[in-house]
């Protein structure tokens, strides 16, 4: 777990930050949206995110590339990094953090159940996360969710200006 383990942590250094975030999920349908906006005054920081569950949508509307696609599939590292790069680029903001994987109850892309990917995108680049989780439907997404606000949390901790940095000019 970051620093910042909870939602409301994270909103609260999103706004000293003056920072905004986005999210981009597959596998969580929007869970990861759904904690960060459950925070009293989250509008101040969260833009909005896309729920990318089908490939053509992160492809048409996230950017991921089709090659990216065609060579290492949507539940990856390459995947999650450009679905993150996407949402941020498409809603302008600071942040963005975006998940991908398999939640069950099949295996998807030959890669086993609870194999997971989440991306981070921010001022100082893009990373991926790989999961290897356990567990039925959704306590694979529940993990999935508490993994990405975790990494989204710990880039903003590692690359963050100063709080008092933030304040007017």
């Amino acid at each position: 777990m970051g620093v910042m383990g909870s939602p409301a942590d994270l909103v609260a250094r999103l706004k000293e930050l003056g920072a905004t975030v986005a999210t981009a999920e597959s596998l969580t349908g929007g869970q990861v949206a759904a904690r960060v906006t459950g925070v009293p005054g989250s509008s101040a920081v969260y833009a909005g995110g896309v729920v990318s569950y089908m490939t053509e949508v992160k492809v048409s509307v996230l950017g991921v590339r089709p090659a990216t696609v065609a060579e290492h599939g949507v539940v990856s590292a390459q995947c999650a990094r450009e679905m993150a790069e996407g949402v941020r680029r498409l809603l302008g903001t600071t942040y963005a953090v975006s998940t991908t994987g398999v939640a069950g109850p099949d295996r998807q892309e030959g890669k086993p159940v609870g194999t997971v990917f989440v991306g981070v995108a921010g001022p100082g680049g893009v990373q991926s996360f790989e999961l290897a989780l356990d567990g039925d439907r959704a306590t694979i997404q529940h993990a999935s969710v508490a993994a990405a606000l975790s990494a989204l949390a710990d880039m903003i901790g590692s690359d963050g200006r100063p709080a008092e940095d933030s304040g007017l000019r």
